[in-house]
């Protein structure tokens, strides 16, 4: 599994769990509508890997490092 910062700008993932962690930030990705399986595109990376702007379905997000430390993902390919 992979962490959001290991994809580049046009890679597209998937959700697929949160790490055991800090509560207050899986709470709020959730609210934010990245719940497993949910699919995103990275729209963006500042050039020292914080944040990172995704797309999810039809808004745009931008998440803080150990935001998305938080997330377990896959690369969708195709």
């Amino acid at each position: 599994m992979l962490i959001l910062s290991d994809l580049r700008a046009g890679d597209i993932g998937r959700v697929c769990g949160y790490y055991t962690g800090n509560i207050f930030y899986r709470q709020k990705l959730l609210a934010m509508g990245l719940v497993p399986n949910t699919q995103f595109l990275v729209i963006r990376k500042a050039p020292l890997g914080d944040p990172i702007q995704i797309q999810v379905r039809n808004f745009y997000l931008i998440l803080r490092k150990d935001e998305a430390m938080q997330l377990i993902i896959e690369q969708v390919f195709g």
